[in-house]
């Protein structure tokens, strides 16, 4: 099989693949306390099975809340659903101060970097093999697939789109975690974002 090129149709290994010639910035959370929401946001991207084939999840979630700012499905790897999910979460809230991704090339390319500097964000990306840079987006990916993922055979992206959207709302305002002390993701967003804008 490797002899005539035939190689199963399913995601590859390491989807965050850099891309030359693409600036990398530093990783900035080491040692910075985030307590309140709207004071760093983080993206990354997860590949979900679907009954022919599979499809891609970007999400962009904020830090200190663990709420789901935004998300796109794709049938590609291209910047261009990382870059909408990004637009569609900065039209919705105040940008925030520190945005942190890894180093695959749909974060660091010009289209999705331009926007975060155009509002005045400071970019953040792991180092390189460092997930747990990003390990609350890491864990959101856990609950997506075991919770409702795994639990659902998707037949197509349409399908997908509908029941994600039916789970992120329960996500958000419904479901209770053990590390917000059992409350929702929207209840730690907006009771840290008014201290935040009270302290402004």
């Amino acid at each position: 099989m490797r002899r005539m090129g035939i190689t199963a149709i399913a995601p590859k290994r390491r989807l965050s693949k850099p891309a030359p010639g693409h600036k990398i910035y530093p990783y900035l959370l080491r040692g910075l306390e985030i307590t309140e929401a709207g004071h760093v946001w983080s993206a990354d991207i997860t590949h979900l099975p679907l009954a022919r084939g599979f499809c891609y999840l970007v999400a962009v979630i904020d830090w200190a809340s663990r709420r789901v700012l935004s998300w796109r499905l794709s049938n590609t790897l291209d910047a261009s659903f990382c870059i909408a999910a990004l637009e569609e979460a900065l039209e919705r809230y105040d940008a925030p101060q520190v945005f942190n991704t890894d180093q695959g090339s749909q974060f660091t390319c010009e289209g999705f970097t331009s926007v975060l500097t155009g509002h005045g964000v400071q970019i953040s990306m792991d180092g390189c093999g460092r997930w747990l840079d990003n390990v609350f987006i890491e864990r959101l990916w856990r609950s997506v697939k075991h919770e409702e993922v795994y639990l659902k055979a998707y037949e197509n992206l349409t399908e997908a789109r509908r029941e994600l959207a039916a789970y992120f709302d329960f996500y958000n305002h419904r479901r209770r975690h053990q590390g917000l002390s059992d409350r929702t993701p929207d209840e730690v967003y907006w009771s840290t974002l008014r201290t935040t804008q009270a302290a402004a």
